[in-house]
């Protein structure tokens, strides 16, 4: 291959490289919120908080302590029996429309932004799990699709694949680029020729007084 394709090639891999650490760094910080400064992250599947919040959001949520949470703030929450609510599967975000003292217990009164109505459970201290720090748009869709065996097929083993076959043709460019620069030396092989002629052999044996009869 040509300097002008190698020198193409070497642009489109580079321009991949970026393209795919842009596509994946929303899902890295998802899988690891703490390298975004968050401690928890969590797939949105309705749109009770929408527009602030759609379906198929991501959001990022933080430790907080219950004492600091104050109205119009954004928290996402544990569900289940009240007096078991922490530790529970099913965990919702909704914004605190109240926060109520109740014997000495804090609670706190939510809703979403797009229901009319108030959550009917006070959400109490023990079951909060955070308040959200910020979210990004539309990747829960995709990370729930790779949970799907189709999507883990799609979006799992067909780019390691990929991305093993670049590997190999980038390989191959290099070891052409190789071959093609090696320059031939005539004048070492014509000179190795003149050196295993006949005569040239009788002549130094000669001078080595070893010629023979």
């Amino acid at each position: 291959m040509g300097e002008w394709d190698s020198g193409r090639w070497e642009q489109l891999n580079r321009l991949g490289l970026v393209m795919l650490v842009v596509v994946l760094a929303p899902f890295v910080a998802f899988a690891f919120p703490q390298l975004v400064g968050a401690n928890h992250s969590y797939v949105v599947l309705s749109s009770s908080m929408s527009p602030a919040i759609g379906a198929g959001d991501v959001v990022f949520v933080s430790d907080v302590d219950p004492t600091r949470v104050k109205k119009g703030d954004v928290i996402t929450f544990e569900v289940g029996d009240t007096a078991q609510a922490a530790g529970s599967d099913t965990r919702i975000t909704h914004r605190v429309v109240k926060v109520v003292e109740r014997n000495g217990t804090t609670y706190f009164q939510t809703k979403g932004d797009a229901n009319e109505e108030a959550d009917d459970n006070l959400v109490p201290a023990a079951a909060l799990v955070g308040r959200v720090s910020f979210s990004f748009p539309l990747i829960g869709h995709v990370i729930v699709f790779i949970g799907t065996p189709l999507g883990t097929v799609l979006l799992v083993i067909v780019p390691a694949l990929l991305f093993v076959l670049n590997e190999v043709w980038t390989f191959l460019i290099q070891s052409s680029e190789s071959v093609e620069e090696t320059p031939a030396d005539p004048d070492g092989a014509a000179q190795q020729a003149e050196d295993t002629t006949p005569a040239q052999q009788a002549t130094d044996r000669a001078h080595d007084g070893h010629t023979d009869e």
